[in-house]
């Protein structure tokens, strides 16, 4: 198993979000998202440099999403233009503000094609975040699997330690997943974020036994990860790694809605590990901000000064 790669304080961490850009439309509101998105945006408010690798529509929606993307620091220079729509989800949220989805087939970020540019800027990442919604369609899964051995193969160049960091957030929507995209990302993965209701299904789908505890680490060393992080929704959460276990009970708060809380928790993760903070720093961090985004409508939501502030 590779260790992370930390950055000193002077060094830029350089993080890309490749899969869907979308707009989540709640009743007769529109808020630009997609889990990759709404992480580089995320770790773009911790400090990273990011980027967007996905594909919007030549439409309205898609013009719109472009500008947000900048506005939002989020470099949109690998974000195609297709002849699909750009994509979209109706957002359905209950009382309690937790959100299900509804997603239209074949939109624009289920036709991302390859790009020579991104070959070269995966050089340069130092994290890759990547989901399964996104590998619905062949077309994209080919190109995302493309990339991903990109930066496999620049892991093997340092050998003692992982040059590009890639992030598998699970992100099961409906039926679009199966077995074999989740082993085949797993296999590409050095971190893997999913939450309780998620880990359910893999117990299903991996046969796996005991504590939840014991079932991360059984996929920790079945697949040589890093980190796996388990978000538990009002009840926490829980880092795993081969040698230390991190518990957290969260942050009580008056929840408007749960879009992108869980990107912005693994944003907090994956910037506090790549800062060598410990593990409990981690949890701490991450729970945060995503109790502060839990607060707020919709994914991109500022954060302000004073709340990153409160992390350093």
């Amino acid at each position: 198993m590779s260790t992370v790669k930390n950055k000193n304080s002077n060094q830029a961490i350089i993080v890309a979000g490749i899969g869907e850009v979308l707009w989540d439309i709640v009743g007769r509101q529109e808020t630009l998202g997609g889990a990759p998105v709404n992480f580089a945006f995320n770790a773009a408010q911790l400090g990273a440099s990011a980027y967007a690798i996905s594909a919007v529509g030549d439409d309205g929606r898609g013009n719109r999403a472009i500008k947000l993307l900048q506005n939002k620091s989020i470099d949109v220079d690998y974000v195609q233009k297709t002849t699909q729509q750009t994509g979209y989800v109706l957002a359905d949220t209950d009382d309690n503000g937790i959100a299900t989805y509804r997603f239209p087939d074949n939109v624009a970020w289920d036709n991302l094609t390859l790009n020579p540019a991104v070959c070269q800027l995966i050089e340069k990442l130092d994290v890759i975040c990547f989901g399964s919604l996104a590998q619905r369609s062949q077309t994209t899964r080919e190109t995302i699997y493309h990339y991903l051995t990109l930066a496999s193969n620049e892991q093997e160049k340092h050998q003692a330690s992982i040059n590009t960091l890639k992030v598998f957030d699970l992100n099961i929507r409906q039926n679009f997943y199966s077995r074999k995209i989740i082993e085949r990302s797993l296999q590409f993965a050095n971190v893997l974020k999913l939450n309780d209701d998620e880990l359910v299904l893999m117990q299903r789908l991996f046969a796996l036994k005991g504590s939840q505890e014991e079932q991360l680490k059984q996929l920790l060393n079945d697949y040589g990860l890093s980190l796996i992080a388990l978000t538990r929704g009002e009840k926490g959460s829980m880092l795993v790694t081969a040698n230390e276990v991190s518990e957290h009970a969260g942050f009580r708060c008056q929840v408007v809605d749960t879009i992108g809380a869980g990107d912005a928790f693994t944003a907090g993760v994956v910037m506090g590990l790549l800062k060598g903070l410990s593990l409990a720093q981690i949890n701490h961090q991450a729970n945060y901000i995503a109790s502060y985004v839990c607060q707020q409508a919709g994914a991109m939501n500022d954060i302000p000064k004073n709340v990153i502030s409160e992390l350093y």
